[in-house]
């Protein structure tokens, strides 16, 4: 269902340009129930394939439109720290949802699951009426989804835009190449046992979760900017390990196991500070700009996992050389794409900004 969110995405955004972001997150909200109920009773795969396409149709409204409606509450590093946390929550669902619904299967069978996301849907519905518009009258664009989908263009000609695109675009290219790589990886390869390979894959979701809540942290201190450079870094230097080890087997399971656990906490630093990057100097066009970069990174999701599986030989490094791949992709990004943010303007270098950020929480812990 990714080609899928990410069409959605791509979409999504112009739909809230001519009217409320409200609106346009019920309209999602009534496709995701319909989808949910729709799938809970289809009787053939092909219906439920169908209705899988409307249900993720659905949700991603709300994906690409609550990152525009932070923009529209929020600015520069406040706006990065309230993203932080919304991907925060966000992350918890992985963690939670294959629990629940594994118990609601054996309660009560895999329709149940669908019939509880109805219910969900519906709640999310009601919920959504309690909270006020985000974007005011005199800012919602009055242009149509076709004026306002040729639009992307005129964005895609900004350097700094494409810069920070590509940082979280080529994260999740990598992501999703962890996520369609490790299973066979730790469980076929390294012979974990299944039963455990949910408490690694957890690993990953934890890390998620610290870094973003210390990206909250550190954001008011150093700017969403130098953060998002420094995170790109070791994104970088944790995909090349990952890559290394998994062509020479160095280290064995664990050798694996940690450069792709900090490869996967960098998405903390790197995915809130990069979206609120992107929005910063198109605040007028949020919801187009959030619906770009979703469709950027879920077309690079598609990608990174597809490649995995288009390469795969019996070992783990179809999933190591795109990971690492992914990691470098980011981190260029940043530095050719974005250099007016890092050096000239600022009169330093780009390395300095990261040891900048050692050296001031040190002093921190110490003075």
């Amino acid at each position: 269902m990714s080609s899928v969110s990410a069409w959605g995405s791509f979409f999504g955004g112009p739909s809230a340009t001519g009217t409320a972001a409200r609106i346009s997150v019920a309209i999602g909200l009534i496709l995701f129930v319909i989808g949910s109920a729709g799938c809970a009773l289809a009787q053939t795969a092909h219906a439920m394939i169908a209705w899988r396409i409307v249900q993720a149709l659905g949700a991603c409204a709300s994906v690409a439109l609550s990152r525009a409606m932070v923009r529209d509450l929020y600015e520069g590093n406040r706006a990065a720290q309230m993203l932080s946390t919304l991907i925060t929550v966000m992350a918890i669902a992985p963690l939670i949802g294959p629990l629940v619904g594994g118990q609601i299967v054996v309660l009560a069978g895999w329709r149940a699951i669908f019939w509880t996301l109805v219910g969900i849907g519906v709640l999310t519905f009601a919920a959504l009426f309690t909270i006020p518009e985000t974007l005011p009258p005199e800012r919602r664009g009055r242009e149509s989804i076709l004026r306002a989908l040729a639009g992307y263009t005129a964005l895609l000609r900004h350097h700094r835009l494409l810069g920070y695109a590509g940082a979280g675009g080529f994260l999740y290219g990598g992501m999703y190449a962890y996520v369609a790589g490790t299973p066979f990886a730790y469980i076929t390869y390294y012979h974990v046992p299944a039963q455990f390979y949910g408490l690694l894959f957890g690993l990953g979701i934890i890390g998620i979760m610290a870094a973003n809540i210390l990206n909250t942290r550190l954001i008011p201190y150093f700017g969403y900017d130098r953060i998002l450079l420094a995170g790109t870094i070791f994104t970088a230097l944790s995909a090349m390990t990952a890559a290394v080890a998994s062509r020479t087997g160095w280290g064995g399971l664990w050798g694996l196991v940690v450069p792709l656990f900090v490869f996967a906490s960098t998405t903390g630093f790197v995915v809130a500070n990069s979206i609120t990057g992107a929005l910063a100097d198109f605040p007028e066009r949020a919801g187009a700009v959030s619906a770009l970069i979703g469709a950027i990174q879920y077309g690079s999701g598609i990608i990174g996992s597809g490649l995995v599986g288009a390469f795969a030989d019996g070992t783990p490094w179809p999933m190591g050389w795109v990971i690492g791949v992914a990691g470098v992709g980011s981190l260029l990004s940043m530095l050719l794409l974005t250099p007016v943010l890092f050096g000239k303007t600022r009169g330093i270098s780009t390395t300095s900004h990261t040891f900048q950020i050692f050296r001031r929480i040190r002093c921190r812990k110490s003075c």
